[in-house]
């Protein structure tokens, strides 16, 4: 290949690299945007004024009211409860206590997350003992999604002592009528669990920073060019 080919050719690998890195800057950027505008949106939610139950369940779609602050009254269904293994709090692994609250007025459950409490490294099997209160029972909380799913094996989780829970089917399971939503209980630990929830996080300072790598490749690229295909070969024609 003659110098004139090779030069157009290592001239349009260049153009194509940095129209490709800015691109990929370009939609970690976009990206990043999208993640601002949910993070502003959870944070107006969150300000919006505290939901009773009874407004919760007549919502047509309660997933729109995410991150809301919510105050619930009703009875556990305490018999219900299942613990979801492998759940970080304050850095140690634990449980999280997962107990349906049946609504007071209303035929609706919501599948409350109560809280975190430590396991039996000892006896994997043991379960820990917790109190559930019986009676009318009012607590306060926010929206959240279903809890977050780890990694999981083929067909569903069932048991006590379970990795995950999905709505649908622990619905199915007991025949309750679950809400399409559930939440995270906050306040005092007067029952012994601990609700040190993580806040909800986007994530977006991830994204600034895969810009900043694309722009400073897509940089990179366009001085190595010029240094070793203009630069160059302008010092070395003008030494010949």
């Amino acid at each position: 290949m003659n110098a004139g080919w090779r030069f157009w050719l290592i001239t349009a690998l260049a153009l194509l690299s940095v129209a490709g890195t800015l691109a990929l800057g370009r939609w970690q950027l976009a990206r990043a945007a999208q993640k601002v505008a949910m993070q502003a949106s959870m944070d107006t939610q969150s300000a919006m004024s505290i939901l009773d139950g009874r407004s919760l369940a007549a919502r047509a779609d309660p997933a729109l009211e995410l991150h809301r602050g919510v105050a619930l009254r009703g009875q556990w269904v305490a018999e219900r409860t299942v613990f979801l293994d492998n759940r970080l709090m304050n850095g140690r692994s634990g449980l999280y206590v997962v107990t349906p609250m049946r609504l007071q007025d209303s035929a609706c459950v919501v599948l409350v997350q109560r809280g975190w409490v430590a396991r039996d490294f000892m006896d994997r099997s043991r379960l820990p003992k917790i109190e559930t209160p019986t009676g009318v029972r009012e607590i306060m909380g926010r929206i959240a999604p279903p809890p977050a799913k780890l990694y999981e094996l083929s067909g569903t989780d069932t048991g006590l002592i379970r990795q995950n829970i999905d709505l649908a089917h622990f619905a199915a399971e007991t025949g309750l009528a679950l809400l399409p939503v559930s939440v995270q209980q906050t306040g005092a630990a007067d029952d012994g669990l601990l609700r040190d929830w993580p806040q909800p996080a986007v994530g977006v300072e991830k994204h600034y920073g895969y810009a900043f790598q694309w722009f400073a490749l897509s940089s990179l690229i366009a001085i190595l060019y010029v240094w070793f295909q203009i630069v160059r070969r302008f010092i070395f024609s003008r030494r010949a």
